[in-house]
């Protein structure tokens, strides 16, 4: 109990009133089989607040209407919703332009449309992409199948049993051949915070264009693209308090002129005929269809939650989460920490002797504790550990220490069934 009291002491955290936060969040009220739910899948995707919920709900009941062209009052109102999004979405991580600033279906569409906008453009045969053992798959398999089409070759960096980024061996894996590094800022499975300044430095002063995977640190940690100097950032609106099926790119707009789109349809063109079609300007180039307006909206609204309550505060507040469970789980006899990384987010991964991860998330979710089991789509990373799969708790502003505790609890009485 000296332990939680120092932590909630913290000089960041002493303002942080959890309990007025978590009063926000709906479902944090719900009860699995008459117990109190612990949500501890954070990192899968976070839970949404009333403001958020209510915004969305004002747009569906009061401002639906499909954006761009027409110019009767509620297009014209969803059309300013939807870009009022994408100017608190540029706020939000510093781009310098809105124009940088592209909606898509989430982390992974970006990714694509970067694998197919640029890497088909400027990557040939004999290129190389540098890629890190850390990837959520999202971030490999879009290479690997342009890398299949092209001829080109993937590297990639490996990490040590603390599961850090080898930043020596990543050095050396530059060459001529280089054309491309994309690389988590944080990883999913382990919750590894990557030194993502030194390494787009390094890469930029080889000429080579980078993109990070930010879809775990947009919940947990201010973003500056421009301080960054990256030339691609991607995130998703549901890992940050928002609605699922919306994202952002991020790009350079010089690096985003000169990239071909990825899909074609309605609102990207400027003029079609059969002989021809002219693109639109970006960030249209790329946002081709309906998009899904209301998630923009709402991943705006959810914007305004998370600067409302303060990143900086967020992310001290966590650190004592994640530094009070790692402290509680090592006593527990039988545990094995997955990813001890010095610089870290909120993600716990552990295995326990001889029982299966998925009969653990079981036996906790009886416990009304939900947590992940698998192996996180970064099978890389099990790999590396030699595991098939591991327990992954992520943990979010909302959660508390209490809930820590719970799960605790809920570890010891499955080691009770199991052994």
């Amino acid at each position: 109990m000296k332990l939680v009291e120092s932590l909630l002491k913290s000089p960041n955290t002493s303002m942080f009133d959890v309990e007025q936060i978590r009063a926000d969040f709906p479902i944090l009220k719900l009860k699995i089989d008459g117990k109190p739910l612990v949500y501890l899948d954070n990192a899968a995707s976070s839970q949404m607040p009333q403001p958020v919920i209510d915004r969305m709900t004002k747009y569906q009941t009061m401002q639906h209407a499909n954006i761009n062209r027409a110019v009767h009052y509620l297009s014209e109102t969803a059309t300013a919703e939807y870009e009022k999004s994408r100017h608190k979405l540029k706020n939000f991580i510093n781009a310098n332009e809105e124009r940088e600033i592209i909606f898509t279906s989430g982390t992974t569409d970006a990714i694509n449309l970067v694998a197919h906008g640029y890497g088909r453009k400027f990557i040939c045969s004999g290129d190389e992409i540098i890629l890190t053992t850390l990837e959520h798959h999202s971030n490999i398999v879009p290479w690997q199948m342009l890398a299949e089409e092209t001829g080109a070759k993937i590297r990639v960096v490996p990490i040590n049993d603390e599961g850090e980024l080898l930043i020596e061996e990543y050095k050396q894996l530059f060459n001529k051949h280089t054309k491309f590094v994309g690389v988590t800022h944080v990883s999913n499975a382990l919750g590894t915070i990557n030194p993502i300044k030194q390494m787009i430095e390094f890469a930029h002063a080889r000429g080579v264009p980078i993109l990070v995977d930010g879809a775990q640190t947009a919940p947990h940690m201010n973003i500056d693209v421009q301080d960054l100097d990256c030339d691609f950032y991607t995130f998703s609106g549901h890992k940050l308090c928002g609605p699922t099926g919306i994202g952002i790119l991020y790009g350079k707009a010089i690096l985003l002129e000169r990239m071909q789109p990825f899909k074609g349809g309605g609102d990207m063109i400027a003029s079609v005929t059969f002989e021809k079609t002219t693109y639109n300007t970006i960030p249209h180039k790329f946002e081709a269809g309906t998009p899904p307006i209301a998630a923009a909206i709402g991943f705006g609204a959810a914007v305004d939650y998370l600067s409302s309550v303060d990143l900086s505060a967020i992310e001290a507040y966590e650190r004592n989460l994640i530094n009070y469970a790692t402290e509680q789980i090592s006593h527990i006899p039988g545990i094995r920490i997955i990813g001890s990384a010095t610089e870290k987010v909120a993600v716990l991964s552990f295995s326990v002797d001889r029982i299966h991860p998925h009969d653990i998330g079981t036996l906790l979710n009886q416990e009304g504790i939900a947590v992940r089991t698998g192996h996180h789509c970064a099978q890389p990373v099990m790999q590396h550990y030699k595991v098939p799969a591991t327990t992954r708790a992520s943990f979010s502003f909302y959660n508390t220490m209490v809930e820590v505790d719970a799960l605790i609890s809920g570890i010891q009485k499955v080691q009770k069934v199991f052994l």
